[in-house]
């Protein structure tokens, strides 16, 4: 799956949303229609979008439609933002020194001034 699939299933909140509610355990479409506050043909179609995206799985269990999260393409948008989530801990890290350094100069001007 590509990551541009993956990122446009991802780009619909109530699509995040039902992901949310994956990540805890699997859910019958009901519960996840009670959850997300959305009628079921709107809830079945989000989740069609998720199952085509390779994000969500679904098992039949009698009556019942119980999806659970695929964590496979979850970790390939993590390795994708790997780079990005390092430019940002140096960037931050970075901040940090300097805030240290700014609070243990007693010349530097406080906000009390």
């Amino acid at each position: 799956m590509s990551a541009d699939t993956l990122w446009t299933a991802l780009a619909d909140p109530h699509r995040r949303a039902i992901v949310g509610l994956l990540l805890t355990r699997p859910r019958p479409v009901g519960e996840i229609v009670d959850a997300c506050g959305l009628s079921q043909p709107s809830t079945s179609k989000h989740l069609k979008v998720l199952r085509e995206a390779g994000l969500v799985r679904v098992r039949q269990d009698a009556q019942r439609r119980v999806y659970a999260l695929d964590p496979a393409p979850i970790a390939e948008l993590d390795a994708w933002l790997a780079p990005y989530r390092r430019l940002w801990n140096s960037s931050l890290d970075a901040l940090g020194r300097r805030l240290d350094e700014t609070a243990d100069d007693p010349e530097a001007p406080s906000s009390k001034d």
